[in-house]
């Protein structure tokens, strides 16, 4: 799978994935040993369980998700998506944007997952 297909499905994948609170589905987009930082500074999520368990709490009182993807911008085996979601969390009104960068596998799953997001409470 080239690079530009892999982005896309992983894009596709989240998406949907994300508006359903699908984990199984945006787990299957990452290789075993797939190393994912969700913040710059808070430390990785090494394997494929750990990002699964992450996603999962990451979803906990969150209702109702807006997600959309851009098209991804591709180089080499890596690509940058960015992200914008529209949810409530816990009852409140929140946005979150960002932008995910993601190294591939010859056989299109992520292997590297890095992200960069803020939130907003949808009161400015």
């Amino acid at each position: 799978m080239d690079t530009r297909a892999a982005a896309q499905r992983f894009a596709d994948t989240w998406q949907h994935g994300w508006t359903h609170h699908d984990t199984a589905a945006i787990t299957a987009l990452y290789r075993d040993d797939a190393v994912h930082t969700s913040m710059p500074f808070r430390p990785p999520h090494q394997g494929r369980q750990a990002i699964a368990d992450y996603i999962t709490w990451s979803f906990t009182g969150e209702t109702n998700p807006q997600v959309t993807f851009a098209d991804p911008i591709v180089d080499g085996d890596q690509a940058a998506i960015e992200f914008r979601v529209h949810a409530h969390d816990n009852g409140h009104p929140v946005t979150l944007a960002g932008c995910v960068f993601a190294r591939f596998d010859p056989d299109g799953l992520a292997v590297q997952t890095r992200d960069y997001w803020h939130t907003t409470d949808g009161h400015h």
